[in-house]
């Protein structure tokens, strides 16, 4: 009995991440070029938006998303330096009136007042507005002289939905809910010199 009831926990345990991953995306390329005015990022993710995301968003809720990249000198006497980071912020939004999407992006945080540099794009479809989303080109995330030549770093890249530009009643409904928790995260090493040549 005890042998059946360790091979169910094991087989649920390994079911329930890959649904968990599957209903939020994945990343599907990610990669490093260094080069010599500064190191640049290019990604292709796969997002799937989970239901309660979709729902907000057909109700005229506009969904917020953050993109995060590091990159760390790993210390063994002490803790881990950042040497550089960047961040892009992005607003997803559905006009229920003209039925269109739109993509917001941002290198700032979006203000309440809705003042600030951005672009913005238009789309027909939900299909069309994350595929704008999924794919990053040439980003750059660290400037000349931040990363040393012959050190190895770890860069770490995360996309996840940002709870906390939602209306305060739906910040209060999303704790604790796993239709909220969408992060895609991946960690790269990254040799400047190897990565030069």
């Amino acid at each position: 009995m005890w042998a059946a009831l360790v091979c169910l926990l094991a087989l649920w345990s390994a079911v329930i991440p890959a649904a968990y991953a599957q209903q939020h995306g994945e990343i599907v390329e990610l990669q490093l070029d260094p080069l010599p005015e500064g190191l640049y990022l290019s990604a292709t993710l796969q997002l799937e938006l989970p239901e309660l995301v979709k729902d907000a968003l057909y109700k005229g809720i506009s969904v917020f998303f953050i993109t995060e990249a590091e990159v760390v000198r790993q210390r063994w006497y002490w803790s881990d330096k950042v040497v550089a980071q960047a961040s892009r912020f992005l607003r997803l939004s559905y006009q229920p009136l003209t039925r269109r999407w739109r993509v917001v992006q941002s290198s700032t945080p979006f203000a309440p007042s809705g003042l600030g540099v951005s672009l913005g794009q238009n789309f027909d479809t939900l299909q069309d507005a994350l595929a704008s989303m999924q794919r990053i080109a040439r980003w750059k995330i660290a400037d000349e002289g931040q990363v040393d030549e012959g050190v190895t770093y770890v860069m770490n890249f995360q996309f996840r939905l940002d709870t906390s530009q939602l209306p305060r009643p739906l910040q209060i409904g999303a704790v604790g809910r796993s239709g909220w928790n969408m992060v895609l995260a991946r960690s790269v090493p990254l040799s400047v010199v190897e990565a030069a040549r």
